[in-house]
């Protein structure tokens, strides 16, 4: 879980100080909410930052192993909203696709039902220290609903 959660973690933290930020090479805040704009969201720049606090914050906290579940849930929607950005260009990467964030979304929904780990902040805490598959579930559904209904509003 360790490796699966630092690997997930570095990538999401990395897209999201890219949006909120422009490092590595991003657009920044303006520039996401530019292309949340072009992609038919409503109130394109709230997205833009919900989006970028998602993937920084949830990848943040996955490398920590810190409210996993929840963690993998942020990630969870914001994915579920990239896929439906890019469904129309198929699904191989190389001609605009979705396949690397449909990995993605599979780790994210991962590390909700399966948890932390062994090694992580969560089993330093004593409420979280035994993961219960319900709040994963909980947690993978409430990123699954909270992904759909801003994929529904887009226009």
């Amino acid at each position: 879980m360790l490796l699966l959660r630092i690997t997930l973690g570095v990538i999401m933290f990395a897209h999201g100080t890219q949006k909120l930020f422009g490092w590595f090479g991003g657009g920044g805040i303006d520039g996401t909410a530019a292309f949340f704009e072009q992609s038919g969201y409503p109130a394109a720049r709230p997205v833009a930052v919900v989006a970028a606090l998602c993937e920084a914050g949830g990848g943040l906290t996955l490398t920590l192993g810190l409210l996993t579940s929840l963690a993998g849930a942020a990630v969870l929607g914001t994915m579920i909203n990239a896929i439906g950005v890019k469904w129309g260009g198929g699904f191989f990467a190389s001609n605009g696709g979705f396949e690397f964030e449909l990995l993605l979304v599979g780790a994210a929904g991962a590390l909700c039902l399966l948890g932390a780990g062994a090694i992580s902040v969560d089993r330093t805490i004593p409420s979280l220290r035994q993961h219960k598959l319900s709040y994963g579930v909980g947690a993978a559904l409430l990123g699954v609903i909270t992904g759909a209904i801003l994929l529904l509003i887009r226009s």
